[in-house]
């Protein structure tokens, strides 16, 4: 951020703005721009002990102060209870740089400073390095590290006893693991003198707001000093794990090169950078190589729906074809009883089974690495049976309550689970229950029965190719029967058995934007405006209505009062891909047609390159100004901007790898989303 633009903003603004460094095992850095832990999710050095879960908040933050021709500055930005900001360092902060690594500039004293944060490459270890970049004469830096030691979810309080930190080899400092907290390795090219101490009541204010405490004890063992001129650097390197300090110093400063896809044009576009750049954060690799995503940082556990949903955003479209195989083969050896996992519990205790329409979004992510790869070996081959069992075991019923009725719709019924993606719940109650069959679920259950029939007559099973095609006809047929209200010239976001629920939603975007569109063609444009008129923001989709009664227009405030609003009017940007694919389909690929679609992603766009220090959040308000909430970045938000503006905006689709098929209807025809090779 420029110095200029920096210096105008206030405390309150600086402290708004959340940079995030991952480290490719599900760890992460993670703070204001100014430096203030405002989230107990921050930290310098957040580690995934098990991972890519079990994250610890190991550093939490590091105070430095700077003395130069007689005079002491802190750098430091802290929040004490009392509302007491000390030190006020970022009255000397002149710049800061999120990309490639976080990187501050600070003045004082007639000193200027540059600070800059590396983390390692797949390892739980981050390197802290300060250049002096001008001053009069020789000048010394104290840095105070500021251990949690903690969960992710836990805030860290004194206890009885002081930790100590051993020295292992010269350089190499170790805190014990105690019964509370893990052992912990810090390194240095200067001089530590130990005067360990407790710094007590460090306040979280966004916990606060949220409902939560906010008060956390941190342990500082020591200090590091160094004695710089200019041009020198000083080196801390904090890790979970013993470190051969030079090694992994070296291993840091190769840094997080930026290299476009060697299948996508050269030609430049900064949009289209930066998202690629958002999308290698949710990417990461567990230690025996598989692949996993992130579902969102700072907090959240990753997401096996939120996974298949973005596989065409995050791997495909950057043309990461080995992580997405791997990734399809991992989750199809999940499945249980036609269902896949709807997430990974953060302890480690393995995946849990929430979700209805995992499964489906899988078969979905299938196809779509198939049409980016022509991989028949891997569909074919190994991938087949899972779809046929996915299928089967939905068609006939497995748990959760999904199985399908006479007319072939599907439908799930789980007493007190929330199985689709609005999922929000306060104990017992769930705030959006979507009981029976959901729009969303039946749009992507009729996708899979075509996918299914497709696959089967590529690889030669004509008969359950005639099989799956004649239960996709009757769940079309009953599709449109049973979901059009005509009232409102839109989709019925569930349908019971006793009646049909209107709410105006935006997942009946499913039925006309999936490559299968469930939904008569003739009625697509009646949708689009239907979810444009009453959801549509310049962030994203409403998740209801504003005139709804249910609607509530904040999320904000305690976890009761925010999971009201979570799907019950709050606006997600992951919402933006499925709206410009449905609209690229219905009002053709012309030039102008793809430039009314990408004025939809000006307002995402926007908050990337300002308050999303490059990335893009999980919410909005859906009342105006739209103030950001939930996670600070969102695996769904930034795969599906990317992939609809990948494939929809720019037509960077992937070259036509299957063969031809036979001549479909008309109507089927115009409702495919056409692929073809560009340049």
């Amino acid at each position: 951020m420029p110095t200029s633009a920096l210096s105008a903003l206030p405390l309150d603004a600086l402290m708004a703005r959340e940079w995030l460094a991952a480290t490719g095992n599900g760890g992460y850095a993670s703070s204001t721009i100014c430096g203030m832990n405002t989230r107990k999710y921050h930290g310098l050095l957040v580690a995934a002990m098990s991972p890519p879960v079990r994250r610890m908040v190991l550093l939490s933050r590091t105070e430095e102060t700077v003395v130069c021709d007689g005079k002491s500055q802190e750098l430091a930005c802290n929040e004490y209870a009392g509302n007491v900001i000390h030190p006020q360092g970022h009255l000397a902060l002149r710049s800061f740089e999120h990309w490639p690594y976080p990187r501050w500039t600070y003045e004082a004293s007639g000193c200027r400073l540059a600070k800059e944060l590396r983390t390692v490459e797949g390892r739980n270890a981050v390197v802290v390095v300060y250049t002096l970049l001008e001053a009069p004469g020789p000048a010394t830096l104290e840095v105070r590290p500021l251990f949690a030691m903690r969960g992710i979810h836990e805030l860290a309080y004194q206890w009885n006893g002081q930790p100590e930190a051993e020295q292992v080899v010269p350089g190499l400092w170790r805190i014990p693991a105690t019964t509370r907290s893990p052992e912990v390795f810090f390194a240095h090219d200067g001089h530590f003198e130990p005067q360990g101490c407790w710094y007590y009541s460090t306040v979280y204010r966004r916990e606060l707001e949220r409902g939560y405490h906010g008060l956390e004890d941190l342990w500082m063992p020591g200090v590091v000093r160094w004695t710089l001129r200019p041009g020198q650097q000083a080196r801390f390197v904090c890790s979970a794990d013993p470190v051969e300090f030079e090694a992994v110093v070296r291993q840091a400063q190769r840094g997080r090169e930026f290299v476009r896809p060697p299948h996508l044009p050269p030609r430049q576009d900064e949009r289209l950078d930066e998202l690629l750049r958002a999308a290698e954060a949710f990417v990461v690799h567990q230690p025996d190589g598989t692949p996993a995503i992130m579902s969102g940082y700072p907090w959240a556990a990753p997401s096996a729906r939120d996974a298949m949903i973005s596989l065409p955003g995050l791997l495909l479209v950057p043309g990461r074809f080995d992580d997405a195989r791997l990734l399809l083969a991992h989750f199809a050896g999940t499945l249980r009883e036609g269902l896949m996992p709807s997430e990974l519990a953060e302890d480690g205790s393995g995946y849990r089974y929430t979700a209805c329409d995992t499964s489906l979004w899988f078969i979905n992510a299938l196809w779509q690495y198939l049409r980016y790869t022509g991989d028949d070996d891997f569909v074919g081959g190994q991938m087949l049976p899972v779809v046929w069992r996915i299928i089967d075991d939905c068609r006939a019923g497995t748990d959760l309550g999904v199985g399908a009725d006479d007319e072939g719709l599907l439908r799930t019924c789980a007493p007190g689970v929330p199985t689709t993606w609005m999922d929000a719940r306060l104990n017992d109650w769930l705030v959006t229950p979507r009981q029976g069959r959901p729009v969303c679920v039946n749009a992507l259950w009729y996708n899979a029965l075509r996918i299914g029939s497709e696959l089967a007559q590529r690889y030669g099973h004509d008969e359950r190719c005639a099989e799956l095609l004649s239960l996709a006809t009757k769940v079309k047929q009953s599709f449109n029967r049973r979901f059009w209200n005509d009232s409102a010239q839109c989709c019925y976001d569930v349908v019971e058995d006793r009646g049909s629920d209107p709410s105006i939603r935006p997942n009946q975007l499913l039925a006309i934007s999936l490559p299968f569109a469930v939904l008569d063609l003739s009625r697509h444009a009646a949708v689009m405006r239907a979810v444009r008129g009453h959801l549509l923001t310049p962030f994203g989709l409403r998740t209801l209505a504003p005139d709804d009664p249910a609607y509530r227009g904040m999320y904000c405030g305690p976890v009761n009062i925010r999971d009201r609003a979570y799907h019950q009017g709050s606006v997600f940007p992951w919402l933006l891909g499925p709206l410009v694919t449905a609209m690229i389909r219905l009002n053709g690929r012309s030039y102008s047609a793809r430039n009314d679609a990408a004025r939809l992603l000006q307002g995402v766009f926007e908050h990337m390159a300002g308050w999303g220090m490059g990335q893009i959040c999980e919410l909005f308000d859906g009342d105006a100004p739209h103030r950001r909430g939930g996670l600070p970045a969102s695996a769904r938000s930034v795969a599906e901007v990317l992939r609809c503006y990948a494939e929809d905006i720019l037509e960077l689709c992937p070259a036509e790898v299957m063969p031809p098929r036979k001549q479909a209807p008309r109507e089927e025809r115009a409702g495919r989303r056409e692929v073809r090779p560009r340049g």
